[in-house]
């Protein structure tokens, strides 16, 4: 009987990381990757504790981090789409200010990786703006959301607009981020 594959959770997630970062090293190369969503909640917070892959975003080095990501999915039995950049449809223009050093593996001087992650602000707001439809008791998207929200203190739809719309313009938002918003956290103007 086969082993199981290796879950996504913290402990394993670091695991991945470090083996990427071994790779990098013995290549000679800095890798710099960006996490958001589930797996950048599963690193950041105590609430999330496993996801189904890791959205990313790399820059450089492209083909080498697609071929460690698949030696890795090979060694922890995970689908080769473990590592994707799925997440670029998302991404704020204020991309760049919204995250911060996580971890560098090995270390921050020399040839590895160095994991960013989107702050907390930045991800309640990303998680809005992708709520999945289908009613928002039915997605890992809303419960998120309103951890996050408990994260960041907001209390009613209105301070939950506030943070998005600093990352997206407020007009540009598809209205079922602010219908979802409400159903979460109250229609705008109720007590």
């Amino acid at each position: 009987m086969a082993a199981a594959p290796k879950p996504f959770d913290r402990v394993t997630l670091g695991q991945a990381f470090e083996r990427l970062g071994a790779m990098a090293r013995d290549a000679d190369k800095i890798i710099e990757i960006s996490v958001y969503g589930g797996s950048a909640l599963v690193l950041s917070t105590d609430f999330r504790v496993g996801t189904h892959d890791v959205d990313a975003v790399f820059e450089r080095d492209r083909d080498f981090v697609r071929k460690a990501a698949t030696a890795i999915a090979t060694e922890f039995e995970w689908e080769p789409t473990w590592l994707n950049d799925g997440v670029k449809g998302f991404l704020s223009t204020r991309d760049n200010e919204s995250k911060a050093l996580f971890r560098s593996y090995p270390s921050e001087t020399g040839p590895g990786l160095r994991v960013l992650v989107a702050t907390p602000a930045y991800l309640f707001a990303m998680k809005c703006l992708a709520m999945r439809l289908g009613g928002v008791d039915e997605t890992a998207d809303i419960a998120d959301i309103r951890e996050l929200g408990r994260l960041l203190g907001i209390k009613c739809a209105g301070d939950a607009l506030a943070i998005v719309s600093r990352y997206y313009p407020a007009e540009a938002l598809p209205p079922k981020t602010r219908f979802g918003i409400e159903e979460i956290f109250g229609r705008i103007g109720e007590p």
